[in-house]
């Protein structure tokens, strides 16, 4: 009896301590979940204060409801006016792209569209079956609605045509469509690059197939039944409330100077307006079976389509469902969308498996930082397991060396005169092995580290965010694109293809410094020379043909000088961060014909630096350096050529 006495004592106290050890669990957890605020108060001010942000708004969903909500900041600075969450609007850009992806679904799920139908079916403009050269024989497929949501429809990327800052600058947006249809340079559904035109086709479709203006048809069937009152895609917004627009502002030499209201182009893929209690409503609706508030904008099942996976390089890979990217942070799938403008950056993002939702905007910093907050809320909430180890393995080094070079962006232009403004824009990603065999790849100015763990195939080692606006950036695989160019893949909508070295950023920089260093120091060498023949005997040594020749060099390196200063002069505007040609219309000016001008006088260099060799004008050593600076005046030619700068 003593023997069970003491036994049942045990199990009881046995009973007490994991009675008390899941009360402490449960405690924790319900600690851990009252710390939202405190996260999210910590987390944000210190990134205001980090990077000079004047306002934010932030809004979390779990489970169907609103967890947090809260503005920081000033809306307006001159006015004293705080940010509030419920009222105060924020330019959330291409974030803005969910709504007209969810508005798409909308169609197909009446049966008005379909994702695998020719595109052209429901237009009233023409998308050309050309592809631009060097592909104009490959026979391609049309482009479907599904490759217009994964980014896949292998249109160039025109980003001299996206911001305005006057009204009376706004086109029409069937206008625009037709006036400023970008080449097709990949085939459909072969290469991702992220494309605006794209989603704006897809906003144009809906106009079409719902016979009301886009800005109507997504305020009446996604904002009205979300309650989503202060939410517009309307230039400046317009709105029945007394809600107001955050003013933008950027921190320039200690002071935060206010920017104008910026006008998008494409008003379905980046020009509506919200407020975090707007955007949190449509999270709890995407991740509550289409419904919030009462009001439904989906079927259940359509919502599992959208969600769905439906393009990526492999299926180790995060890809494209119809409109999200996805990616795995810290272990849970992911699907998210940013969004820039000039000013304004926004992060949305959906941890389905957790049933969360997480909608930062801000205006001022940059284009990462919301994703620098999440990744933080994923590693305080979710822990990433630990990080991963390895050495590479024989061969290894071997086998990476034909990855070493520069990668571009696949969404890039290559008809214009913005061709090489869209590759330093969009992104650049070098790749280099060291000699123990790992991968060291540069992204936006950060280098990780990789491992290869199968033929191809590389896994960062660096375990959480990464300087990458598409993805998670764990992993890479190499591919080869339509053109036969090793392409670098990875999460989301973007790809990037190794550049032949005479259109890497590197050989063309080099080029450019030895090319201006060869004209420079040619004019000094003929001013110089003149002054000494004026001081010579015999003044009429400088005349005559052999003077011509030189005259010629003397106007050429000029013009040339002129051109790299014109070309230099432009700078990035500190309040916009982009060439004012970005953003405002620059009228034609004489400036614009120097190119042409040096092209004349290249056509006279040549055959001038023959006739010197063959009449034997001046030393040897002249006419070398005469067939230099002709060669330079080439060399100059060419690039500006390649890089379509040469007629505009």
């Amino acid at each position: 009896m003593f023997k069970r006495t003491k036994y049942l004592t045990l199990v009881s106290f046995l009973i007490i301590l994991v009675l008390a050890l899941s009360a402490t669990v449960a405690c924790a957890t319900e600690i851990k979940d009252t710390s939202l605020e405190a996260f999210f108060d910590n987390t944000i001010n210190s990134k205001m204060e980090k990077y000079h942000i004047p306002n934010a708004t932030v809004s979390v969903v779990k489970d169907g409801v609103i967890v947090y909500k809260k503005g920081f900041g000033l809306a307006d600075i001159e006015n004293n006016i705080p940010v509030d969450a419920d009222t105060t609007l924020f330019r959330i850009g291409s974030t803005s792209k969910l709504i007209t992806w969810t508005a798409v679904m909308q169609l197909i799920e009446t049966g008005r569209l379909d994702l695998n139908t020719d595109i052209n079916r429901y237009l009233d403009i023409e998308i050309s079956p050309q592809l631009e050269s060097p592909l104009q024989k490959t026979i391609t497929e049309p482009i479907t609605m599904t490759h217009l949501m994964t980014h896949t429809s292998g249109f160039e990327d025109n980003p001299d045509m996206l911001f305005r800052l006057s009204e009376d600058e706004l086109l029409p947006l069937n206008e625009y469509l037709i006036n400023y249809q970008p080449a097709r340079i990949f085939p459909a559904g072969k290469v991702a690059a992220y494309s605006n035109y794209g989603t704006a086709l897809a906003g144009y479709i809906v106009e079409r197939l719902s016979g009301q203006r886009f800005a109507d048809y997504v305020e009446k069937n996604i904002f009205e039944p979300l309650n989503m009152n202060n939410s517009t895609y309307r230039q400046p917004p317009i709105l029945n409330s007394p809600a107001r627009i955050a003013k933008p502002y950027r921190y320039i030499n200690g002071s935060y100077a206010e920017a104008s209201f910026e006008y998008i182009m494409l008003e379905p893929a980046g020009s509506m307006s919200s407020t975090a209690l707007d955007m949190a409503n449509f999270m709890i609706a995407h991740l509550s079976g289409g419904i919030c508030n009462g009001g439904l904008i989906l079927n259940e099942e359509t919502l599992k389509e959208m969600h769905k996976q439906h393009f990526t390089y492999d299926p180790t890979l995060g890809g494209m469902t119809l409109g999200f990217m996805e990616g795995v942070f810290n272990d849970k799938e992911v699907l998210f969308h940013g969004g820039s403008t000039m000013l304004y950056n926004t992060g949305l993002y959906l941890v389905p498996e957790m049933n969360t939702g997480i909608f930062i905007s801000y205006s001022g910093g940059n284009h990462l930082i919301h994703s620098e907050v999440f990744q933080e809320f994923m590693n305080f909430y979710y822990p990433a397991k630990a990080e991963i180890a390895g050495v590479p393995g024989e061969g290894s080094q071997e086998r990476a060396k034909k990855y070493i070079g520069e990668y571009q962006m696949n969404r890039r232009n290559v008809t214009t005169d913005e061709k090489i403004a869209s590759i330093l824009a969009g992104g650049i990603i070098r790749v280099e092995v060291n000699e123990d065999g790992y991968l060291l790849v540069t992204n936006c100015g950060e280098t990780n580290e990789f491992i290869e763990i199968e033929p191809s195939v590389y896994q960062n080692l660096r375990v959480g965010r990464t300087q990458d606006a598409f993805g998670p950036f764990n992993r890479i695989i190499f591919k080869t694109d339509p053109l036969g160019r090793i392409m670098l893949t990875t999460d989301g909508p973007m790809t990037y293809s190794k550049a032949p070295f005479y259109s890497t950023m590197s050989f063309t920089a080099l080029a450019a410094i030895i090319i201006i260093l060869i004209i420079i120091s040619s004019l000094i060498y003929w001013i110089i020379r003149m002054i000494i023949g004026l001081f010579k005997k015999g003044k009429n040594r400088n005349l005559g043909f052999s003077a011509i020749l030189s005259w010629v060099g003397i106007v050429t390196s000029i013009a040339v000088l002129i051109l790299f200063a014109v070309l230099f002069s432009s700078g990035i505007d500190p309040v916009y961060q982009l060439p004012k040609e970005a953003y405002m219309p620059v009228e034609g000016t004489p400036l614009n014909d120097i190119p042409i001008l040096i092209l004349i006088f290249c056509c006279l260099l040549v055959p001038f630096t023959v006739i010197a060799w063959l009449k034997g004008f001046w030393g040897r050593l002249a006419r070398v350096h005469y067939s230099i600076f002709t060669l330079a005046v080439m060399g100059l030619m060419w690039l500006l050529n390649y890089w379509n700068l040469l007629i505009k």
